[in-house]
């Protein structure tokens, strides 16, 4: 029987120990600031990259790998008769999930591109659980199958707090900024179906945390936890006591990491991303 390799991108938030336990294969992201290239997670960190951005002239910029570097490692992995499974974050974002199909379009190799429809802990819930069966020999129709499962269970919410690089990205106009800066707005916006959709405007963080623990609890009840995630872009106002509250209601095990420079640039400092899956 074929074995299945899982491959991601660098916005999966994954811990080096996770890649190193089911040998998951990562293509990373390129990000571009004030006129200098790095490789997502190889050549910069979350934490060096919010520092840079505080401090850049224009909004940062990321690009997709190229579908021949995906070409490349698909091939290789698949060059025993091997299959793979390559699992990456929404198309809705960026191009990323549509080099890797022209990649497998190309490719000699047996591969299955995913959009996970998410990012972050969501995109993780789903390859960690692929790699995890992959590790243990299940097929590659019962991995896809496991994996549009966790998609349909999962949910992701995502806060930015100050709006300028949603300005800057073309997202919300000057105007509704200019008044959304002048009343504190909070938006909250949810990534069902792989797109950013707003879905509330508060003006705390303590309004923004109650909305969200008010929505888990709602969204959980009579079911099964099975994960917890909150990246943030130093948003710690709102990340510590969103997970404190999640801890009290009993779920102790939640995943917390700095947002990927990939995502950063999107929602701007001070932004928090919060997930979950049930089983």
């Amino acid at each position: 029987m074929p074995k299945v390799h899982i491959v991601t991108d660098s916005t999966a938030d994954l811990t080096s120990a996770l890649i190193e336990q089911y040998n998951i294969h990562v293509v990373p992201l390129t990000i571009h600031i004030d006129g200098e290239s790095y490789i997502d997670g190889v050549d910069i960190n979350p934490e060096e990259f919010l520092e840079k951005m505080a401090t850049s002239k224009e909004l940062p910029k990321s690009s997709q790998p190229s579908s021949g570097v995906f070409k490349e490692l698909y091939d290789e992995l698949g060059k025993n008769g091997d299959q793979i499974i390559s699992i990456h974050m929404t198309g809705g974002m960026s191009g990323t999930v549509k080099s890797a199909q022209a990649a497998a379009e190309m490719s000699t190799a047996d591969v299955t591109v995913i959009d996970s429809k998410f990012i972050s802990f969501a995109l993780l819930f789903q390859v960690e659980e692929a790699a995890r069966m992959a590790s243990n020999g299940e097929t590659k129709e019962a991995i896809i199958q496991k994996v549009e499962d966790i998609r349909s269970k999962s949910d992701l919410f995502v806060v930015v707090d100050t709006l300028d690089n949603l300005v800057k990205g073309g997202r919300i106009g000057k105007g509704k900024a200019m008044l959304g800066s002048l009343l504190s707005i909070k938006p909250i916006a949810s990534l069902a179906g792989g797109e950013y959709t707003p879905i509330a405007k508060v003006r705390s963080h303590k309004q923004v945390v109650n909305y969200l623990f008010d929505r888990y609890i709602a969204d959980t009840k009579g079911k099964v936890v099975k994960a917890v995630g909150i990246s943030h872009a130093n948003g710690f106002s709102m990340a510590t006591p969103l997970m404190n509250l999640i801890k009290e209601s009993g779920f102790l095990d939640i995943q917390v990491s700095f947002t990927s420079p990939v995502i950063s640039t999107h929602t701007g400092p001070g932004a928090i991303g919060f997930m979950y899956m049930t089983e």
